[in-house]
């Protein structure tokens, strides 16, 4: 088949790339950068799975930045935009999404249009109202730095869509990764946006609860480790996705939660809402332990969310240097990743030894074993060192 996808993100690229084992596909991007990049086979973004793959894998795929010749021929036209969300409106701007959908349809009435952007609970409903029947939701389960990984080996594959056609659209995606096991689920289009925002929201509630957890210990001069180790041998707890961090951050977790609580307008609530709360209070609580130390010069280690992340997107670290500076302090940021020499009003040194010696603490929302010679510099409350 001939497979376009609008996009070029974690989400647009990784789906890109998989569907290319098996079909024609074109991505399509505004961006010239990243459609140079994929034509010359180069990864666009920092993922060493995403750069291997590119170079060893046969893949039918090439880019382009002219989406009228790319949808005119598909049968299926993939939607991978960012809807971020809106703090004024407090709602996703689906603007991109709706842009794509009209400009596949000035020029193929025919292609069915898969979104695999984010949207709130009720978007494709209220597309298919006006007529628009060729459509559905299939939410993404990706892990940040993991995107290709977990299209490869998917946890669940959910469809909004029932009955052959969702089960048809569930086998395109299945035939094109590696687990051929996969759970699939055929859904409602507003139960698949649902099962999307409060899968992330339950992640960000179990970062909140063992951020909070740690809180506890440090206040009460308890070893966080024991405490965590000894929750988490319950099996109905477990012992993953429970080290302590400086908040939760990134491309989903705030923006899904805070819509899903939009979404729970004149509905009973309270706990999502003591999640986003309880992240914000875990923020000032780092804040309050680095001016605690009577520190001049603060070094921020990273802007990035995770190992193996160029996302700096709602880090909390950047809310914790904009308190930081607020509070008087002097911050200087060490950053690989960014060639400017100024980040945020903050110098940037990407010499790491000349950067430990100019500051005094150093703050490291995860661990690295390059960090090993300036430990008693370190600030983090990381424990296992790992994501």
């Amino acid at each position: 088949m001939n497979i376009v996808v609008f996009g070029l993100g974690y989400v647009g690229l990784s789906n890109a790339l998989i569907l290319s084992r098996r079909h024609h596909a074109i991505a399509v991007d505004i961006d010239s950068y990243k459609v140079d990049c994929i034509n010359q086979l180069i990864s666009p973004i920092h993922d060493e799975e995403i750069k291997k793959f590119l170079l060893e894998e046969t893949l039918d795929l090439k880019a382009t930045l002219h989406w009228q010749e790319a949808c005119r021929d598909a049968d299926i036209v993939v939607v991978a935009t960012p809807t971020n969300y809106d703090e004024v409106t407090q709602n996703f701007d689906v603007s991109s999404v709706q842009t794509v959908i009209k400009q596949v349809r000035s020029v193929n009435k025919e292609a069915l249009i898969i979104v695999k952007s984010t949207v709130p609970v009720g978007f494709t409903e209220s597309i298919q109202s006006k007529g628009e029947q060729n459509i559905c939701f299939v939410p993404e389960f990706l892990r940040e730095g993991h995107a290709l990984h977990d299209n490869l080996y998917p946890s669940r594959i959910v469809v909004g869509m029932k009955g052959d056609k969702g089960q048809r659209v569930a086998g395109l995606f299945i035939e094109c990764c590696e687990r051929k096991d996969v759970p699939v689920l055929l859904t409602e289009p507003s139960e698949a946006e649902a099962i999307k925002l409060f899968a992330n929201a339950y992640l960000a509630t179990r970062v909140a609860f063992f951020n909070e957890l740690d809180t506890f210990a440090s206040i009460k001069k308890l070893d966080a480790k024991t405490i965590i180790e000894g929750v988490g041998l319950d099996p109905r707890i477990g012992t993953h996705y429970c080290n302590p961090s400086f908040g939760y951050g990134g491309y989903c977790l705030p923006k899904d939660s805070k819509q899903l609580l939009t979404s729970f307008q004149n509905i009973p609530q309270a706990l999502i809402q003591a999640v986003i709360q309880s992240n914000q209070l875990r923020k000032e609580f780092i804040v309050k332990a680095v001016t605690a130390l009577s520190s001049n010069r603060i070094g921020i280690y990273r802007l990035t969310m995770k190992t193996g992340s160029d996302n700096f997107r709602e880090a909390a670290v950047l809310d914790i240097i904009k308190s930081l500076k607020e509070a008087g302090l002097s911050v200087v940021i060490y950053e690989p990743l960014l060639e400017e020499k100024e980040f945020d009003g903050c110098p940037v040194i990407n010499d790491l030894d000349l950067f430990a010696a100019q500051v005094d603490v150093i703050l490291g929302n995860r661990k690295d074993s390059e960090l090993t010679p300036y430990m008693d510099k370190v600030l983090t409350r990381d424990i296992w060192g790992q994501n």
